[in-house]
C-alpha cells in the first residue's frame, strides 16, 4: 500500500509539471473503458436501425442525436473503439515487430562485405520503393487486392509502416553495435544473433517505443480513411470512419451530429495517443528524463511545506517512473 501510495504522489507531482502527459493518459483511458463498458453507457443497439426516428437531433433520449437510418449515434460513437483501436494496436504492434527485427539485423550487417552486406542494401531499397507510395493510395491497393475484412485492413496497416520501424531501429543499431559492450559479449563467445538479441534490441527501443504510439494514432486515422472511403470497415459496424462517411452527405441540409460527433472522438482520441508517445519519448530517453526529474525538483522546492510530504527520491535521472 505505501508503495501504491508513492506512485500516486508521483504521477500527481508529474502531472504538475508535464499536464499534457496526464490528459493524453486520461484520453486513452476513456478511450479504452468507452468501448470496454460501452453496453453500461447505452441501451441502444449500434447496429440497430429504426426508420421511425432517423435523422433525430441531440436530446435527452439520443445524446448525440440519430443518423439517417435511425441509429443512435452516441452508441455507435462509444462502441467504435472496439473496431478501431484493435485494428490500430494490432497493426501497429505487428508492424513494429516485424519492423524493428528486421531493421536490427539489416543495421547491424550493414557494414563490412559479404551476402548479408548485399542483403541488407537490397533490403533498405525494397523500404525506399514502399515509402515512395502514399500510404493511403497504397492501403487502398492493398485492401483491393487481397479482400475487404478487418484482418486485410490490419494487414495493411502493418504493412505500411513496418518501413517505419525498420529505420528507427537500424539507425540505433549502426550507432550501438560500436559500442564495448557488444564487442565484449562477442568476445566471450555470443553468436551475431544473440548478440543482437540479447544486448542490441533492447538498448535499441527508445525511439521504437516513442514512435508506437504515435502510429497507434495515424493507424486509427486510416483505418477512418479507408472506412470513409468504403475500403475499410463494412456498414452497419461502428466505427468512426463509416460513421463520418454515412453522415458528411447530411450537413449540407443542416443534419450536423451524425458526422461531428465521430469526427470529434476521431481527433481527440488521436490526439491522445500523440500525448502518450510524447510521454514515453521523454521517460525512455536519459536526457530528457533527467530535465523532467530537475523541473519536478524545482517544483517541490516551489511547493510549500505541507505539500512537500511526498516521496524523495522516487524518480531519478537514471530510473524511469
Amino acid at each position: 500500500m505505501p508503495k501504491i501510495l508513492d506512485f500516486l504522489k508521483l504521477v500527481v507531482r508529474i502531472a504538475q509539471v508535464r499536464p499534457r502527459f496526464l490528459l493524453g493518459y486520461a484520453i486513452v483511458l476513456v478511450a479504452i473503458l468507452a468501448g470496454l463498458m460501452a453496453p453500461l453507457f447505452s441501451a441502444y443497439s449500434p447496429v440497430t436501425a429504426d426508420s421511425s426516428h432517423f435523422l433525430q437531433a441531440p436530446s435527452r433520449a439520443h445524446w448525440f442525436g440519430t443518423d439517417a437510418v435511425g441509429m443512435d449515434i452516441f452508441t455507435r460513437t462509444i462502441y467504435a473503439p472496439r473496431i478501431d483501436l484493435t485494428i490500430a494496436v494490432t497493426g501497429t504492434l505487428l508492424s513494429a515487430l516485424v519492423g524493428s527485427f528486421i531493421g536490427a539485423f539489416v543495421g547491424y550487417f550493414s557494414a563490412g562485405r559479404g551476402v548479408r552486406v548485399h542483403l541488407s542494401y537490397a533490403v533498405m531499397r525494397a523500404a525506399d520503393v514502399l515509402q515512395a507510395f502514399p500510404v493511403f493510395v497504397f492501403a487502398i491497393a492493398l485492401v483491393a487486392s487481397f479482400g475487404q475484412s478487418i484482418e486485410t485492413v490490419v494487414l495493411a496497416i502493418a504493412f505500411v509502416n513496418a518501413p517505419i520501424y525498420l529505420r528507427l531501429m537500424r539507425a540505433q543499431v549502426m550507432a550501438i553495435r560500436e559500442m564495448r559492450y557488444v564487442e565484449a559479449s562477442l568476445v566471450a563467445g555470443l553468436s551475431d544473433f544473440k548478440t543482437i538479441l540479447r544486448h542490441i534490441i533492447p538498448n535499441a527501443m527508445t525511439p521504437v517505443l516513442a514512435q508506437l504510439s504515435i502510429n497507434v494514432g495515424w493507424a486509427i486515422l486510416l483505418t477512418a480513411g479507408l472506412s470513409f472511403v468504403g475500403a475499410g470497415v463494412r456498414a452497419p459496424t461502428p466505427e468512426w470512419g463509416s460513421m463520418i462517411a454515412m453522415g458528411f452527405q447530411n450537413m449540407v441540409t443542416g443534419q450536423w451530429w451524425p458526422s461531428v460527433f465521430p469526427g470529434l472522438a476521431l481527433a481527440v482520441t488521436v490526439f491522445g495517443f500523440s500525448l502518450v508517445g510524447l510521454s514515453i519519448e521523454v521517460f525512455a530517453d536519459p536526457i530528457k528524463r533527467r530535465a523532467l526529474v530537475r523541473d519536478l525538483e524545482i517544483a517541490r522546492r516551489r511547493a510549500p511545506p505541507a505539500a512537500m510530504s511526498g516521496p524523495e527520491g522516487v524518480l531519478t535521472a537514471g530510473e524511469a517512473p
